[in-house]
């Protein structure tokens, strides 16, 4: 879109074209969205999200190691109501954000309250998007597709929320050498919410190394911005006996990454029980 204005103006035109028999639904807890709501005024829209203005919002969030649990306040039309005990078998607020919009379509499709219940409780999420994979001395093993750091932070303070007190360790695999070096600072701090991160060598996705971008560069300077316990593995045929030494009984332990790093998740809780 080459600006940030141009990308704006073809929102707005993607909305502007919805047919006068549809609708939009718009996430209004963002700035953006909630500009670009208040900016088309000639196209039915409803709005979702946390705020107190959202036709449709999400209210009384708990989680817990099941999931997300909620209730949905419906505003709009004639007839105000509640739809209570909602459970989603996924933590973070924007997996309940991306619900809230499914909600919506479905109630707009003549979608029932039990229907909508039975379709959350069930959900059984996308692939490499915090998935669970296994489990090892009472701690779950989670496999992520994360790779830039905004996306670890989310993935990370949604584990943190579902363990809450309890042990989380985050296992990374950084992919490719230029996003390291451009994004470097992020990475330095995307981290904060285990209690424990490991970092495996760069998967390289055909990129020719850079001169000090590697994971004990990334390890050193998560230690020099207050990470308590960072450390760097050689080889992610070492992370078995790194997770043995480590993992504890209700904790968590979360994979990250593009790259090869999903394949050792999965067999990590096989790996785990031979040694």
């Amino acid at each position: 879109y080459g600006t940030m204005d141009n990308l704006r103006a073809a929102f707005d035109t993607f909305i502007e074209n919805t047919p006068f028999y549809g609708f939009a639904v718009l996430c209004t807890d963002h700035p953006e969205v909630q500009a670009l709501a208040a900016r088309v005024t000639d196209r039915r829209r409803i709005t979702y999200g946390f705020n107190r203005q959202a036709d449709v919002r999400a209210v009384d969030l708990t989680t817990d190691l099941d999931g997300s649990h909620f209730s949905v306040e419906i505003d709009y039309g004639n007839h105000p109501r509640t739809i209570e005990n909602l459970t989603l078998p996924m933590a973070g607020n924007h997996n309940v954000q991306n619900a809230l919009a499914a909600i919506t379509v479905a109630l707009e499709l003549g979608a029932s309250d039990e229907q909508l219940k039975a379709a959350l409780a069930s959900f059984g999420g996308v692939k490499r998007r915090f998935t669970s994979v296994g489990e090892w001395n009472g701690a779950k093993i989670i496999d992520d597709y994360g790779h830039h750091p905004v996306e670890i932070s989310a993935v990370l303070k949604a584990a943190r929320a579902m363990v809450g007190s309890g042990q989380l360790i985050a296992v990374a695999q950084p992919h490719r050498y230029s996003r390291l070096n451009d994004l470097f600072e992020d990475f330095s701090t995307c981290f904060d919410d285990a209690d424990h991160a490991i970092i495996t060598p760069v998967f390289e996705a055909g990129e020719s190394p850079i001169e000090g971008i590697h994971a004990d560069a990334l390890v050193k300077s998560m230690i020099d911005h207050g990470h308590k316990d960072a450390r760097a593995i050689s080889s992610l045929d070492d992370l078995p006996k790194t997770i043995k030494a480590l993992a504890k009984p209700g904790g968590m332990v979360v994979c990250l990454g593009a790259g090869s790093i999903s394949a050792h998740a999965n067999e990590l809780a096989a790996k785990l029980e031979q040694l």
